[in-house]
């Protein structure tokens, strides 16, 4: 009966199934995260194969756009010519598209600055108290603002 157990014996009893509770949350995570990684290695194989074949079609639109260049009476060497400065001004346009965007991050801005507060171990201020639970997040900086 419980009202027989002393106060020790019922910690002791509570701390034995917090821990096995815990071990068993621990076994189930690793059960569903080694399943979930099968998949994802699946998946990325799919997407890995449907690249390449992706890549071949675009080979052979290549030349399909070459030689209907040819069709129109376009020296061969012109239309392969005219195939490959498509490419090469598609290949620049994404270039500076994707410069463009990473010109933009902000190198982690918000971060640092938690860090050195951090490591300088400056307290909060009256103004900076800590969050209650209706206002978590709401001291921090947008990260639309930032690009």
């Amino acid at each position: 009966m419980p009202e027989d157990e002393s106060l020790g014996a019922l910690v002791a009893q509570a701390s034995h199934h917090i821990s096995t509770l815990v071990r068993s949350e621990i076994e189930l995570a690793k059960a569903e995260l080694k399943f979930d990684a099968k998949r994802v290695g699946t998946a990325a194989g799919l997407f890995g194969a449907a690249a390449f074949i992706a890549h071949l079609c675009l080979i052979l639109a290549s030349f399909t756009l070459a030689y209907g260049l040819i069709a129109l009476g376009i020296w061969t060497w012109a239309a392969f010519l005219i195939v490959t400065g498509v490419y090469l001004i598609i290949a620049a346009l994404l270039t500076f598209i994707g410069y463009r965007r990473l010109k933009g991050l902000s190198g982690m801005k918000r971060t640092t600055r938690s860090l050195k507060g951090l490591k300088e171990g400056t307290a909060l201020s009256a103004e900076q108290t800590a969050p209650t639970a209706g206002q978590v997040g709401a001291h921090r900086e947008s990260v639309s603002d930032a690009t």
